[in-house]
């Protein structure tokens, strides 16, 4: 290993072995441990500081960049700095699709600055204990399950100032943040009452993933996926799931997120050894389900479940992905009786972006006559829970502004995205409500799901 040296105020990297801290499974031991963790965070904060490529994304790089320059290199670095580098990371994973030192690049460094910082927050979670506000953010199923009893009562509170104060006094959810209401029936148990009977001759099977948010917040993000699913010949089934565990993973809650993946595997398991396709309705939920299961469930001392955790990656794609592979196979009714007739402002999340899937959202709306969807690729800002909290809400839509722009430069009446967070994020600083790409489908099937009929054209 190369010397401890310093080149212009960074270190001589040449030589450096990234094995000897690096560790992203946290079935490692090496994962958990503090002196391989510095090793790590140094190694990775050097290449960082000497590329600079990723100042844009986040508050996190000014914050290392300014840090190292302030006190000569790496090494030095107060805790207090390093830190604030951890927290102000929100995983929105843009900086690995720009990074030129990843594994998926085939480079030696294998950086991923993205799963250093939960690794760095894990540890520290495990050693000071979860607060109370990343336990509860951390389990949206149990919050929701809560809440969507007494709906009404739920959403009245969280427009009820007094009770916002409190709420940001006690637990640190900021007192201006628009919270998405809970629905009083529940995706899950509108689903339960659908015919899940073949539907055509050439019957196509595919398990819907809803997620937590869907099922308890926007139940109707569902039902329209449920219906575009069925009019393409599909036969949907939707077990009860619990949440994708990645509000856990952010949180640093590694166990409970261990939990929540193995719960979801052992369901999914036998539907897709069935030939069944996992289509996940927020991009977040595909993306954890896909790059960090795997990585979550690798434990040595079980096997059986890192392989299934693997098939079941393998199986999983974005809803809209999956459509759009249906529409290649001739599969995708394009039975439309009504458009927007115009531009759509379509929004393409991060994570989906980290996919590297394509936009089949906005290609999917695109088969809709007369429909032009005008992309926006910016981070919305909101990102999980982050944008909640009290010390970061005004940062997320500082962050957020390119994305508002666009969108509302695009000059359009319906606005579409995949992220059902981006669209509270746009409601909240736009007053615009975003529809899942789905949702426009879906209304553009009926005769009067918009203004202009098409059958009224012929």
């Amino acid at each position: 290993m190369a010397a401890d040296t310093t080149r212009g105020g960074r270190l001589d990297l040449i030589g450096h072995d990234p094995s000897d801290g690096l560790s992203y499974n946290p079935n490692e031991s090496k994962y958990w441990d503090n002196a391989a963790l510095n090793q790590e965070l140094n190694r990775s904060f050097d290449l960082c500081h000497s590329c600079r490529l990723c100042f844009k994304f986040c508050q996190s790089f000014p914050t290392l960049f300014e840090g190292v320059d302030d006190h000569g290199d790496v090494r030095s670095l107060p805790e207090a700095v390093t830190t604030q580098v951890v927290d102000e990371c929100f995983q929105c994973k843009l900086c690995y699709t720009q990074c030129p030192y990843t594994e998926a690049e085939g480079h030696e460094f294998k950086l991923d600055f993205p799963r250093l910082m939960l690794r760095a927050n894990a540890i520290r979670r495990r050693e000071e204990g979860i607060p109370l506000r990343e336990k509860m953010l951390g389990d949206p199923d149990r919050l929701g399950k809560m809440a969507c009893r007494t709906a009404g009562l739920a959403n009245a509170a969280n427009r009820f100032r007094p009770h916002r104060l409190l709420m940001e006094k006690a637990v640190g959810i900021h007192r201006d943040k628009l919270l998405p209401e809970f629905a009083s029936t529940t995706f899950e148990a509108w689903a339960q009452r659908q015919d899940a009977s073949p539907v055509a001759a050439d019957d196509r099977p595919v398990v819907l993933f809803a997620t937590c948010f869907v099922n308890y917040n926007r139940p109707e993000i569902g039902q329209a996926a449920h219906r575009v699913l069925r009019r393409s010949g599909c036969r949907v089934a939707c077990p009860e799931l619990n949440c994708c565990g990645m509000p856990a993973l952010d949180g640093g809650d590694i166990a409970f997120a261990q939990q929540q993946a193995r719960n979801n595997v052992e369901t999914l398991l036998p539907l897709v050894e069935q030939g069944q396709t996992i289509a996940v309705l927020n991009p977040t939920c595909s993306l954890m389900m896909r790059q960090e299961y795997p990585e979550l469930l690798d434990d040595p001392n079980d096997p059986r479940m890192a392989a299934a955790a693997r098939t079941v990656a393998a199986a999983t794609k974005d809803a809209c992905e999956y459509l759009h592979d249906l529409r290649k196979a001739g599969g995708f009714n394009e039975d439309f009786k009504s458009t927007p007739g115009g531009p759509v402002a379509y929004h393409a999340p991060c994570h989906l972006r980290m996919q590297s899937i394509g936009f089949r959202g906005r290609d999917l709306m695109r088969r809709i006559p007369g429909v032009t969807p005008k992309l926006t690729a910016e981070c919305c800002g909101h990102d999980g829970t982050w944008a909640m909290k009290t010390e970061y809400f005004q940062l997320s839509l500082k962050n957020g502004e390119k994305a508002f722009d666009g969108m509302q430069q695009a000059d359009a009446e319906i606005w579409a995205t995949e992220c059902p967070l981006a669209a509270v994020q746009f409601e909240q600083a736009c007053g615009k409500k975003a529809l899942h790409p789905l949702e426009v489908i879906d209304r553009a099937y009926e005769a009067e799901g918009f203004p202009t009929r098409l059958d009224s054209k012929k």
